[in-house]
């Protein structure tokens, strides 16, 4: 038996074994029932000896005090590695801040922000929360929190969240200014929503769009409020966007898909050396099981985002449009540890109802695997769909026949390129350096609330009035990002579409500070190909010939 296969057999014995390095060797070793070698009851095998003899070796001759919290945390760090990219360990310190996004929500005020020109703004206010409970709004600048100072160098996303979020019912007192006013506001901390759905509107008359940004506890129950509003206003078909979204809880991938394929149909299926095939099954109504439907992934899109495309795609449910899937296949479950740590083990890969497998290879180890993403930039994979390769022993078929491919990811319908030509350097450092964004928050901060931008609808009417591309010319100089015109005129055709493409990212930005999230996807819809291409398939413009045959 190899060492691989020894430690998935014994993960729980052996995960005991490495926190036991939190104490001292002759203790770990008392506390195991083990002692020295010598001493050992019980026969082990070679590999696992010879831990426990570095174990005895450190505790007895290292020149100093091991520090044994370091050494845990390598220990169990350097096993579950050798397994693969997915299996982590999570320090108890860490525990509920990362599964925070996945239960669906914290214990905090109820904002995001932005730290603009070292300043703590109010980039949106929760619906429910506390913060709006008290009248807090977007565009406020945080100056004090709890009397200390809030803006300066040391402000940072780290400083802002040890100090803003907390446990239920403790108090936080925050003074804001606004309109060059400091005002004091007393905010009871309490449990704050993440939501999954960051965005719904109606694309036509009869075409809905939702955007679905994570699968956590509340996924569903958004998803059935957001179709039911969109319904009520004349919703017909829907685009369904899983872009970047990196995936959940496995049984509420399965809660999604259910939402879209008939009772009784297989959603999917898991199964591992230690763990018997385990089938799952739409079992009730579904609120959208009858209407056109097309579902836009790319490459951030992983693992229940995958379960969901998948099941669609291979019942022909709906169109699948954008760029290849991540490619993560691997089913993990949560093991507590004894310290309150915990231990995300894959236990199972799971499989699409025609059979697909589609993890991606990690055979080559966990750096390679993320680099997988940079490597099909590298190979024109995002920019071409036939430098995609798929081998005839993956070939599968859909319930109407056509061919799908597992081993990778999950391959669209239609694919649809990355858009290359706006990455001009200018571009890429106005992003980087954070101008763009600091840019648009600071003047809708100054410019909220007058009469050319009272609303969304008088904002896109009266935006060339604004002149905020000139606008964003000389506030990036200010900050020392300046055009190489040199260079653009070189490449005035790449320059020009990114131009297009900024100026469509200044309006999204301001619009998003000046009233809401959803905005900002209402604004870059125009220049979202994804985006187009589906609405183009759904009113019928698009026919069975556009689709990949791959």
């Amino acid at each position: 038996m190899d060492f691989c296969n020894y430690l998935y057999l014994n993960m729980k014995r052996l995960l005991c074994i490495s926190l036991l390095i939190a104490i001292s060797a002759l203790s770990q070793a008392q506390f195991l029932g083990i002692g020295k070698k010598k001493n050992k009851t019980e026969t082990q095998p070679a590999e696992i000896e010879r831990l426990f003899d570095v174990i005895d070796m450190i505790g007895d001759n290292y020149v100093d005090v091991p520090n044994n919290d370091k050494l845990s945390e390598a220990a169990i760090n350097a096993m579950l590695k050798t397994l693969d990219p997915h299996s982590i360990y999570i320090p108890a310190k860490d525990v509920e801040r990362t599964n925070e996004a996945l239960v669906g929500n914290f214990e905090g005020v109820g904002i995001t922000f932005q730290i603009v020109n070292d300043t703590i703004m109010v980039s949106d206010v929760i619906a429910g929360g506390p913060s709006e409970e008290v009248g807090l709004a977007i565009g406020d600048k945080i100056v004090r929190i709890d009397g200390l100072p809030a803006t300066g160098d040391s402000v940072n996303n780290t400083f802002v969240t040890s100090h803003l979020r907390g446990k239920k019912g403790s108090i936080v007192v925050l003074d804001i200014l606004r309109m060059g006013k400091i005002y004091s506001f007393r905010i009871r901390r309490d449990k704050i929503p993440i939501y999954s759905i960051d965005s719904y509107f109606m694309a036509d008359d009869t075409i809905g769009y939702v955007r679905l940004v994570r699968f956590s506890r509340t996924s569903v129950t958004e998803f059935r409020k957001a179709v039911d509003s969109l319904k009520a206003k004349g919703m017909k078909s829907l685009i369904l966007d899983l872009r970047g979204n990196g995936g959940g809880y496995l049984d509420i991938a399965c809660g999604m898909a259910n939402e879209f394929l008939k009772q009784g149909s297989l959603l999917v299926y898991t199964e591992g050396r230690k763990s018997k095939r385990q089938n799952f099954r739409a079992n009730r109504n579904g609120c959208f099981r009858q209407g056109d439907l097309v579902v836009l992934i790319d490459e951030g899109s992983a693992s229940a985002s995958e379960i969901v495309s998948g099941a669609i795609q291979d019942y022909d449910r709906g169109t699948l449009v954008g760029r290849r899937s991540f490619g993560k296949g691997l089913v993990q479950h949560m093991f507590p540890l004894k310290d309150g740590g915990q231990v995300r083990l894959t236990t199972a890969r799971y499989y699409t109802p025609s059979g697909r497998c589609i993890q991606k290879p990690y055979d080559a180890g966990a750096d390679a695997y993320r680099e997988d993403i940079n490597n099909r930039f590298k190979h024109d994979e995002l920019v071409n769909a036939d430098s995609i390769h798929f081998p005839d022993s993956l070939k599968y078929k859909t319930a109407s026949g056509r061919t799908v491919y597992g081993g990778g990811g999950i391959m669209p319908d239609v694919f649809v390129p990355m858009d290359t030509m706006r990455l001009t350097d200018f571009y890429i450092n106005l992003r980087a350096k954070g101008v763009l964004n600091n840019f648009a928050a600071e003047w809708a901060n100054q410019h909220r609330g007058e009469v050319l931008v009272r609303d969304f609808d008088t904002y896109m009417q009266n935006y060339e009035l604004l002149h905020l591309d000139s606008l964003l010319e000389v506030y990036a100089a200010s900050k020392e990002v300046v055009r190489d015109t040199a260079k653009e005129y070189a490449d005035s055709l790449r320059s020009a579409h990114s131009d297009f493409y900024l100026r469509a990212s200044v309006k999204a930005l301001v619009a998003r500070g000046l009233f809401g999230t959803e905005y900002y996807f209402m604004v870059m819809r125009d220049i979202d190909e994804a985006y187009l291409k589906a609405l183009s398939i759904l009113r019928k413009e698009s026919n069975a010939k556009d689709l990949n045959e791959k």
